[in-house]
């Protein structure tokens, strides 16, 4: 694209659920099974209940897990106490439906697998070509066990993803934490970095963190949303904004 300024980039850090890898269905699944069953049981099915495309993309998509279930709730008008890590699955506390959809969510993963999307990743590899570093900054500690399966995880950098998250008591997107953390450990400044996002609190993040390119990839036609959260630029397709062709990038 003739509108994007690649002189200053030097690492592009991308999302990988709804922007490398076909796994946000597998996700918006499980938040669907778990506030379902909730309601059910808990409000008599008399609450308006999940909706796998508006909720999830409002609420849930990009975050932390325990702050997606804490944001959609709320919205519902439920308050539930934060719990904690020993909290059992079946607790009706914040961390417990955390568990349960991580349950749900891992049943999926096993039984459906992982597909890609095929412009991201001729984007990933592109990047790499031009001379770019790259990172992973993803809210799942699924990451690297589906990059791995997607034969991905060698062609980062850097990952931070749920886990890394939890252990260094990172806030999630929409706050830039996450992404700061990344551009940190690959040596760079903010503003040297490409975000390439497909959630709407990941787009926030990267315009919050003062990103130098926050590319917005609208895979739910969403593009005037993408761009009021701050997208320079939103794409359907990946491979409609490959850097120039040159062999390396500017230093």
């Amino acid at each position: 694209m003739t509108d994007m300024d690649w002189s200053t980039i030097r690492a592009a850090l991308f999302d990988m659920d709804g922007v490398l890898t076909r796994t946000a269905g597998l996700h918006a699944a499980a938040w669907k099974r778990l506030f379902d069953d909730y309601f059910s049981r808990r409000a008599g099915g008399m609450v308006l209940p999940f909706d796998e495309d508006i909720d999830y993309r409002r609420y849930v998509d990009g975050k932390l897990r325990e702050d997606g279930v804490a944001s959609f709730l709320a919205a519902r008008g439920i308050v539930l106490p934060v719990g904690g890590p020993s909290d059992d699955p079946d607790a009706d506390t914040i961390a417990g439906l955390a568990k349960r959809k991580d349950a749900y969510f891992s049943a999926l993963l096993k039984d459906k697998g992982v597909d890609v999307y095929e412009d991201g990743v001729v984007f990933l590899q592109a990047v790499r070509q031009y001379g770019l570093k790259t990172a992973v900054v993803s809210a799942s500690r699924h990451a690297k066990t589906v990059l791995t399966q997607t034969n991905l995880l060698p062609l980062f950098d850097v990952c931070v993803d749920g886990e890394e998250s939890r252990r260094l008591h990172i806030r999630g997107k929409p706050d830039p934490a996450a992404f700061i953390e990344a551009a940190h450990r690959l040596d760079i400044a903010t503003s040297q970095g490409m975000v390439l996002e497909d959630a709407l609190a990941g787009v926030e993040a990267g315009r919050r963190g003062g990103f130098g390119l926050v590319i917005g990839v609208d895979r739910g036609n969403q593009a005037a949303a993408l761009q009021a959260q701050g997208a320079h630029v939103v794409v359907t397709d990946l491979r409609n904004a490959l850097p120039p062709h040159q062999s390396s990038a500017a230093a």
